[in-house]
């Protein structure tokens, strides 16, 4: 009984320890994302009550995709500081994805601003890491807890059928 009463008291400890880790990250996160914000002076982005933060840079036409359509688009992928990590732009075709299935893609955010553009529109996205990479990242590439800056040009809409 002792000892399962001290197994289940590290345990406790450990989660106690890790939550409150968690918990700091999340608030440095939320600190650079405002600081970064508070730089842009006159550059207003919307924040959605996801956390997510959208900038239109350039209207599209045309009806705005919705879940199960097809999208094809071309990024960039930055880190706060403008640092570009990623980028499909040395290839000819852009990415082709089906809003809403996170099939080829685990990044909601991007996901999530798609849905408010339209076809040849370009937009700019501040995805917190809750959705982009998490608390873990992407080893070697993106630590965890990291805001990650999108540039967004939306090609062309495949829309649903059913829809």
């Amino acid at each position: 009984m002792m000892t399962r009463l001290k197994y289940l008291l590290v345990v406790f400890s450990v989660l106690t320890v890790t939550g409150c880790e968690k918990n700091r990250w999340a608030d440095f996160e939320a600190k650079l994302i405002q600081e970064y914000i508070d730089s842009l002076e006159d550059t207003v982005y919307v924040k959605y009550p996801s956390g997510l933060y959208y900038i239109e840079l350039n209207g599209g036409t045309g009806p705005f995709p919705a879940d199960n359509d097809t999208v094809y688009f071309k990024y960039k992928a930055a880190f706060i500081d403008y640092v570009q990590f990623d980028t499909n732009e040395p290839y000819t075709k852009p990415v082709e994805y089906v809003l809403g299935s996170y099939v080829g893609m685990s990044v909601k955010g991007v996901d999530e601003g798609l849905h408010y553009m339209r076809k040849g529109g370009t937009a700019r996205l501040l995805t917190p890491s809750s959705l982009a990479y998490g608390f873990e990242g992407i080893w070697g590439i993106v630590a965890g807890y990291t805001p990650i800056i999108w540039t967004l040009e939306l090609d062309s809409i495949k829309v649903h059928a059913g829809r």
